[in-house]
C-alpha cells in the first residue's frame, strides 16, 4: 500500500528604490484611500525584546497571537473590511468573478479512486456543485451513487462542513471519513455502511490526520488522533499522539492503544513523532511508521497483523531514520523500501517481511537519472513514479523481475496513484499545464493507460494556449526550471499582466496542473508562471537541500532571477509584473518583497508564513522545526532570522502593492503571520501602494475551502494582479 501524505508537509507554509509604475497608478493608490472605504485599523505597537545568541530581536505585535486580546478580533474584521472593499471596488472585478465560476463548475472533476472488489469509490464535484463529494459506483459503467454531500451540512454557527480525508474498507461494505466545520481540519471521524448510507452511532475527534487503515476482513481499522482536545491552539496540540484500533460498533473509550510515546520503553517514539500502523488487503503482517512531522524519512517497524491487532504486538525494527526510507509498500510477504541514502534519485530495496531489514534487502530498482518519488503495489507488480523538472513518468516492476516504463499518453503531472495488492492494474490522476485534471486506469492486460471514465471530458477549447519550458541561469549559475502558461502569441513588449508562482520547501515540486479558473487571466492577455525554485522537489533531494534552513536564501534570490529574465525577454515588466507564494511559499514571496522592492507591481501571499522566527510557537510549529529549524540552535536562528520576512521590512522604503491573505480557523499557518506582516508593511511603507490583508473567518489553511469561496479569492487575486499592471480592465474600459 502506500504511504499516505501527511498534508502537515505543507506548513504550514533592501535599498528605498522606487517602484515603476503606469502613469495612471497613484490614482487607483488614492481610490484604495477613499475616504467612502472602510477605515483601515492601525495596529497598536507593544514591543517585546528576545537575545539569541547574543543578538536581540523586537517584535512589535507579540500581542496578535494572542487570539483572546482585545485588539485582535477588531483587528482583523477592520482590515478585511477595507481589503475587500478596495478589492470589489476594483472596475471588472464582479465580471471576472463571474467568468471564473463558470470555468470553475462549469465540468464535473473526480480524482482519488479506491477499488474495493468490484465497487469504485472517489470523490466528485459535478458541475455547477459547490464541493466535492463522496461516490460510489458498481465498476467503470455503473450508475454513481453520491455517499456523502457536505453541502447538505453545516456546522456549529451555519460554517460549512468539509470532507477532509476518507477510507474504504477492503470489502466496500464500510468507509470511514473525517468532517470537520469552517476549514479547521479538525476532524470528527464517522463510518458509514455504504449500501444501507447508514452512519454508525461512533464519533471520534481530533483526527485531522487519523491516517485509517483496515483489518483485512473490514471488521475495524487502524487510526490516529491527537492525544488532548484541550490543547488546540497550543504547541502541544499534536504531542503525544497515539495510534489505535477501532472495532465497529464498539465504544471508541474501548479502543485499543497501540503506540504512544512513553508507552513502550523498547519503542524509539518521540513525544512530537505520530504513531501510525498500516496493513494491506493482502497481508498478514502490519507496519508501524514513527511519522516525524513533516520528515520525510521515518523509522518502520513490523509485526504479525494478528499480534497487532489483539494488543500485544512485539515491534521488530525494519529501518531507522538514518536508512532514509521515503515511501514503501507492501504485501502478503515482501516489502518495498523507497530509500534516499547514498542514491539521491532514490532507489527501491526489497525485502521480506518476516525476518528481513533494509540490511538484507536487495536493490529492484536502481538510481536513475530522474527522481524516483512514489511507489505504489498492485497484484500484478510495482508501481513506480519519477520525476524530472516537475513532470512524472512511470514505470513497473513486474513479479518477474522486468522493469519497464508505462505508456501514459500526457505530458504533465499525476497527483495520486492508487493501486491494491488485491487487483492488477493501477487508477491515476492526471494533470498538465493544458491537460484538465483526469483520471486514467492503466490495465497492464492491454498494456494501454485510458480515461477511466469516472467523470465527462472537459469541453473547453484550449487550442489558442501554450505552456512553455524555460531554463534560467540563476546567480550562481544553477539552471532554474521556469513554466509559462499563455495564449499562444502573445507579444514580448513588456506590457502583458503577468502572474509568477514559487513555493520551494519540503521537496515538493510545483507540477503541471491545471485551473480552470486561470483561463480567466490568460483571456485578459494575462500570463501564467511558475518559478521551480530550488527548496522544492524538481530533482529530488539535492533540489530540497539547495533551498533549505542556512540555503534557503536560495529559494527567493531563484524566484528574483527567474522574474528578471521575464522582464529582460519582455514577458512583462516591473510595472506588470505580481509574484505569489502560499503557506511555506510565504517565506519566499515575503523575501523577495522584502530583498527587490523594486522589482514588482504586487506581491500576493495565501496563508503564508512571514514571521518565521516565531513559527515554532505555534500549535503547528514542533513538527516543522525538520524543515526550518529552531531558535534554540545557532545555525536554526540564523537561518530562521533569514527567511523572516517581517524582520526584514525596513521603514521608509517604497513597497510594491500587497496582498495577504489569512484563514482565522487555520491549523497549520496561524493567522497572525499575515496580520503581524500587513501591520509592519503598512506602518514602514512610504510610497501610495496599499497593503491589504484579507481575512476568511469562514476558512482555514483552504483545503476545506468551498468552490464559491476559491473563486471568490481567486477573482479578488486577479483583479488585483490586472490593477496593478494597469489593464484597460480595471480602468473601466
Amino acid at each position: 500500500m502506500r504511504l499516505p501524505t501527511i498534508h502537515r508537509r505543507h506548513l504550514l507554509a533592501l535599498a528605498a528604490s522606487s517602484v515603476v509604475l503606469p502613469a495612471s497608478l497613484p490614482a487607483w493608490a488614492a481610490a484604495a484611500r477613499s475616504p467612502k472605504l472602510p477605515r483601515l485599523p492601525v495596529a497598536r505597537i507593544e514591543p517585546v525584546s528576545e537575545t539569541f545568541f547574543g543578538e536581540t530581536i523586537t517584535d512589535p505585535y507579540r500581542w496578535m497571537e494572542n487570539p483572546k486580546d482585545k485588539d485582535w478580533e477588531p483587528f482583523m474584521r477592520g482590515q478585511d473590511a477595507h481589503a475587500r472593499a478596495v478589492l470589489q471596488g476594483i472596475p471588472g472585478r464582479d465580471a471576472l468573478k463571474a467568468r471564473i465560476s463558470a470555468l470553475s463548475g462549469g465540468t464535473a472533476v473526480a480524482y482519488g479512486v479506491q477499488r474495493c472488489g468490484d465497487k469504485l469509490f472517489y470523490q466528485v464535484r459535478p458541475a455547477g456543485a459547490d464541493n466535492f463529494k463522496l461516490a460510489v459506483r458498481q465498476g467503470a459503467s455503473g450508475a454513481e451513487k453520491i455517499l456523502l454531500d457536505p453541502t447538505t451540512m453545516k456546522g456549529e454557527g451555519g460554517t460549512h462542513v468539509s470532507l477532509d480525508w476518507w477510507r474504504a474498507s477492503p470489502d466496500g461494505r464500510h468507509v470511514v471519513y473525517g468532517l470537520s466545520p469552517a476549514g479547521s481540519e479538525n476532524s470528527v471521524l464517522h463510518v458509514m455502511e455504504v449500501d444501507t448510507q447508514r452512519v454508525l452511532p461512533e464519533r471520534i475527534p481530533g483526527t485531522q490526520y487519523a491516517g485509517p487503515s483496515w483489518l483485512p476482513d473490514g471488521s475495524g481499522f487502524f487510526y490516529g488522533r491527537v492525544n488532548d482536545l484541550k490543547q488546540l491552539g497550543t504547541v502541544d496540540y499534536y504531542k503525544r499522539s497515539p495510534a489505535l484500533l477501532h472495532r465497529l460498533g464498539t465504544d471508541p473509550k474501548d479502543d485499543v492503544l497501540l503506540a504512544q510515546f512513553g508507552r513502550d520503553a523498547a519503542l524509539p517514539l518521540g513525544e512530537t513523532e505520530f504513531p501510525a500502523v498500516m496493513t494491506s488487503a493482502s497481508g498478514e503482517w502490519a507496519v508501524l511508521v514513527l511519522f516525524g512531522g513533516v520528515r520525510r524519512e521515518n523509522p518502520l517497524f513490523v509485526a504479525p497483523l494478528a499480534d497487532v491487532a489483539a494488543g500485544r504486538a512485539r515491534w521488530r525494527p525494519l529501518c531507522t531514520i538514518a536508512d532514509e526510507v521515503t515511501d514503501f509498500a507492501f504485501d502478503h510477504r515482501d516489502i518495498y523500501l523507497l530509500t534516499t541514502r547514498a542514491a539521491e534519485n532514490g532507489k527501491v530495496l526489497r525485502t521480506d517481511l518476516a525476518a528481513g531489514t533494509v540490511a538484507t534487502a536487495t536493490t529492484v530498482v536502481p538510481e536513475g537519472p530522474k527522481v524516483v518519488e512514489s511507489v505504489a503495489l498492485a497484484k500484478d507488480g510495482l508501481y513506480v513514479r519519477d520525476l524530472d523538472g516537475g513532470y512524472h513518468s512511470l514505470r513497473k516492476l513486474g513479479r518477474d523481475g522486468a522493469l519497464n516504463a508505462v505508456p501514459l499518453g500526457f505530458e504533465g503531472s499525476i497527483e495520486g496513484l492508487s493501486a491494491s495488492t488485491t487487483d492488477d492494474g493501477v487508477f491515476l490522476d492526471g494533470t498538465g499545464w493544458l491537460l484538465p485534471f483526469t483520471t486514467f486506469r492503466h490495465d497492464p492486460a492491454t498494456g494501454r493507460t485510458e480515461r477511466a471514465g469516472i467523470a465527462p471530458p472537459s469541453t473547453l477549447d484550449l487550442s489558442g494556449y501554450e505552456a512553455i519550458r524555460l531554463q534560467v541561469k540563476a546567480r550562481d549559475g544553477t539552471l532554474v526550471p521556469l513554466s509559462v502558461v499563455a495564449r499562444k502569441g502573445l507579444p514580448r513588449n513588456g506590457r502583458n499582466p503577468a502572474l509568477v508562482s514559487a513555493y520551494g520547501a519540503y521537496q515538493i515540486s510545483g507540477n503541471p496542473y491545471f485551473s480552470p479558473r486561470t483561463l480567466a487571466l490568460l483571456e485578459r492577455g494575462g500570463l501564467f508562471c511558475v518559478a521551480h525554485v530550488r527548496g522544492g522537489g524538481e530533482y529530488g533531494k539535492r533540489w530540497w537541500k539547495g533551498g533549505q534552513k542556512l540555503t534557503k536564501p536560495n529559494t527567493w534570490r531563484d524566484l528574483i532571477d527567474c522574474c528578471e529574465h521575464l522582464v529582460k525577454e519582455g514577458w512583462a515588466s516591473k510595472a506588470t509584473l505580481t509574484i505569489q507564494g502560499g503557506s511555506a511559499g510565504g517565506i519566499t514571496v515575503g523575501r523577495a518583497l522584502t530583498e527587490r522592492p523594486d522589482l514588482f507591481a504586487g506581491v500576493i501571499s495565501n496563508v503564508g508564513v512571514s514571521n518565521a522566527l516565531r513559527a515554532e510557537f505555534s500549535q503547528n510549529g514542533p513538527p516543522n522545526i525538520d524543515e526550518f529549524g529552531t531558535v534554540k540552535e545557532r545555525d536554526g536562528f540564523a537561518g530562521l532570522k533569514s527567511m523572516d520576512a517581517m524582520l526584514h521590512v525596513k521603514d521608509g522604503t517604497r513597497y510594491p502593492a500587497v496582498l495577504l491573505t489569512v484563514g482565522m480557523t487555520d491549523p497549520r499557518v496561524d493567522a497572525w503571520h499575515g496580520a503581524k506582516m500587513a501591520a509592519r508593511l503598512q506602518k514602514a511603507n512610504r510610497g501610495p501602494n496599499p497593503v491589504l490583508l484579507r481575512v476568511g473567518f469562514d476558512a482555514g489553511h483552504g483545503l476545506g475551502s468551498t468552490r464559491s469561496q476559491i473563486d471568490d479569492e481567486r477573482a479578488d487575486e486577479f483583479a488585483f494582479v490586472l490593477w496593478r499592471a494597469g489593464h484597460p480592465m480595471t480602468r473601466g474600459r
